[in-house]
């Protein structure tokens, strides 16, 4: 079983996770690269979408909204992202401002028409998770709080060999509050072209057992089963989480036998 796909930046659209590619069920992403004045029209029935803009600056439009300014950096190391909700049934437009634009078109099957919004790099909540060897900084870029039928988003910064996910987690079984089933995509990026880093993917039954090397573009899909991260030493992670589900939140629970490293 291949998880991994892989992007090569470049002008235009393009699908990279889809229903036919993966064994995902409630989660798509496609990547779209804008040079400055060009507009690309999406019109994709039954979808909700999330704009994530990994770089730039772009104008979204609808028959009935427009959000005439979403980003707000220059790298994925510049902080947050800012993001636009465009709901069920609403075709759209995304023009690029002021230079280039890179964004991550996160989408999902959706039951529900929620009017379009977007959120702010200003608003989003920034939290440490871990200590020493696996510290990272999280960003909850779109939070469970907005409305939205099953999409719930977010990064990580991992750096000099440290590690992501960790203790290893896994969001496969509906057994609230403990633990909800949502669909999970990584995508990566380095602060250095020939950055890498290890995804592994895991079962307790062991059906599933990958460990990938990633690198810049490179996406993991994550059907079940846990998923811990490691960086290079050297080097810097950007990891766009895109996680989907009848229940959104941080609804996962921990390998039992590596809980102990918490409170170590």
């Amino acid at each position: 079983m291949n998880l991994k796909k892989s992007y090569t930046e470049k002008y235009g659209y393009e699908r990279v996770v889809t229903d036919r590619n993966s064994p995902l069920v409630y989660v798509e992403t496609d990547m779209l690269k804008l040079a400055d004045g060009q507009s690309y029209s999406i019109d994709e029935p039954g979808k909700e979408f999330v704009l994530v803009v990994l770089y730039g600056k772009c104008e979204v439009k609808g028959a009935d909204f427009a959000f005439a300014e979403v980003g707000s950096r220059e790298s994925v190391f510049d902080g947050a992202a800012e993001t636009a909700y465009i709901g069920k049934d609403t075709p759209f437009t995304v023009t690029a401002k002021g230079g280039d634009v890179k964004i991550a078109v996160c989408k999902a099957p959706a039951e529900h028409y929620y009017k379009p919004y977007q959120i702010k790099a200003k608003d989003v909540v920034m939290k440490t998770f871990g200590k020493g060897a696996f510290v990272r900084e999280v960003a909850f870029t779109f939070p469970e709080t907005g409305e939205a039928n099953h999409l719930y988003i977010g990064e990580f910064w991992v750096e000099d060999g440290k590690w992501g996910s960790y203790p290893p987690h896994k969001h496969d079984v509906d057994n609230l509050p403990t633990e909800g089933a949502l669909d999970e995509i990584y995508y990566y990026e380095f602060d250095k072209p020939q950055g890498f880093g290890f995804q592994a993917v895991y079962t307790p039954e062991n059906d599933i057992n990958e460990v990938y090397k990633v690198q810049n573009g490179d996406m993991v899909v994550i059907p079940k089963g846990y998923h811990p991260f490691t960086v290079a030493p050297g080097y810097k992670n950007y990891c766009l989480w895109i996680m989907a589900g009848k229940k959104r939140g941080l609804l996962s629970s921990s390998e039992e036998c590596h809980k102990w490293v918490v409170n170590n």
